[in-house]
């Protein structure tokens, strides 16, 4: 079996729940998996906006992809987590721009609430290195 590669940001919940969260991956092969990510800013800022939340959360998710050796053509599936299906419109533009030609499998699920009641979104994806 391929060795596990993990790639953390030191976020506040990974030590506390014993996982690895915001700017996170992890890979195994050629396959990579990026947790749950919110638009949070390092300092624990968090944009009020769903669509500015959204485009913080695939900046952190290219970045995490990009530290695992992947990027975002390679994603496979996403699944994108809002609190309000309203906040989908918004998000529409920002995940078409990072994922327009990619064409990954999506899911969007409406959820009561998120780690942080500031949280508008929450994005997760996998990626198949070489995939593009």
């Amino acid at each position: 079996m391929a060795p596990r590669t993990r790639v953390s940001s030191g976020g506040p919940w990974e030590e506390r729940i014993g996982y690895s969260s915001f700017r996170q991956a992890g890979r195994i092969g050629d396959r990579v998996w990026v947790s749950g990510t919110t638009g949070t800013h390092p300092d624990g800022a968090i944009p009020p906006a769903p669509d500015a939340q959204a485009r913080l959360a695939l900046a952190t998710i290219a970045r995490a992809l990009d530290e695992a050796g992947a990027s975002l053509a390679d994603v496979v599936s996403a699944r994108c987590f809002v609190i309000d299906l309203a906040d989908w419109d918004l998000m529409v533009p920002v995940v078409r721009e990072h994922f327009g030609a990619v064409r990954p499998a999506m899911t969007m699920v409406r959820v009561a609430g998120l780690i942080d009641p500031r949280h508008r979104i929450e994005i997760e994806v996998e990626a198949v290195i070489g995939s593009a």
